[in-house]
């Protein structure tokens, strides 16, 4: 079995290890980035994007020629990570020596880990692995009550969370309309960024205990600034920053940018 480490750090921090890690080519542009990998013993592709909410977004398309194992360092403030199996398998230990858990296609965990022991990934060999992963943060942010809820549902004291279930179909849905967001630019990083909050919001609503009664009533509210976005494509230059200027003070959306480091 290939052994391979990841150390937490920043989201460019954790691409150039990756990068390391699979002898993959990085590139990254405007806060996209995209890890092409072909050796010998693995090809396939990684991509994320990374918001200024400190929410990330992980796309992996992998085929493997042995087995390996990923063990990623914990921290306190890690993301909690929502992940959706759309073919072959992944499991997850934590720690080396841990209990497995085996995620399917077709299937969805959410997993935190604030221990001190690391979680482990383990991946088969020549299996066809393809899974979509979204970090939501720990500590507050711009959406305090969104992230206490995530707090609430999916930590605990002892640091480790772990659930795995069947994959919800309005996840996949909105996991498809982020992926094919025609809009560039800042409508664009707008749309993307509802679709994942909203999906952060079915995620908290179908592991609450009033999921039946409340469900639609919040995807409906949700679904809302999403719809707004999505007019704004159709507008003019003027008229689009007029409305995305309105949206940022009625949804409370930031686009303020950031340094970022191009990996070489």
């Amino acid at each position: 079995m290939k052994k391979l480490y990841i150390n937490t750090g920043g989201f460019d921090a954790v691409f150039n290890d990756l990068k390391d890690s699979f002898n993959g080519q990085l590139t990254a542009n405007n806060n996209e980035y995209n890890l092409d990998i072909k050796s010998k013993w693995t090809k396939g592709s990684i991509k994320g994007n990374r918001f200024d909410d400190k929410v990330l977004f992980m796309h992996f398309d992998l085929e493997f020629n042995e087995e390996v194992s990923l063990s990623i360092e914990s921290f306190k403030s890690a993301p909690v990570f929502f992940v959706y199996c759309e073919n072959g398998n992944v499991s997850h230990s934590f720690g080396a020596n841990g209990e497995k858990k085996v995620l399917s296609k077709k299937q969805s965990a959410v997993l935190s880990n604030s221990s001190v022991i690391n979680s482990v990934l383990y991946f088969e060999s020549h299996k066809h692995i393809q899974f979509t992963l979204l970090g939501m943060p720990t500590i507050e942010n711009k959406n305090v009550e969104l992230t206490n809820q995530v707090k609430q549902h999916f930590t605990n004291d002892s640091g480790n969370y772990i659930y795995i279930g069947k994959e919800n179909s309005r996840i996949s849905k909105r996991i498809k309309e982020y992926e094919t967001v025609p809009q560039k630019g800042l409508v664009g990083t707008l749309l993307k960024k509802s679709i994942l909050k909203n999906i952060v919001e079915i995620e908290v609503e179908q592991h609450s205990f009033n999921y039946l009664s409340t469900f639609d009533p919040v995807v409906n509210l949700a679904m809302k600034p999403i719809n707004e976005i999505k007019r704004i494509s159709t507008m003019n230059f003027s008229e689009m920053l007029a409305a995305a200027r309105h949206l940022r003070a009625k949804y409370h959306f930031s686009f303020k940018p950031y340094n970022q480091k191009l990996a070489s």
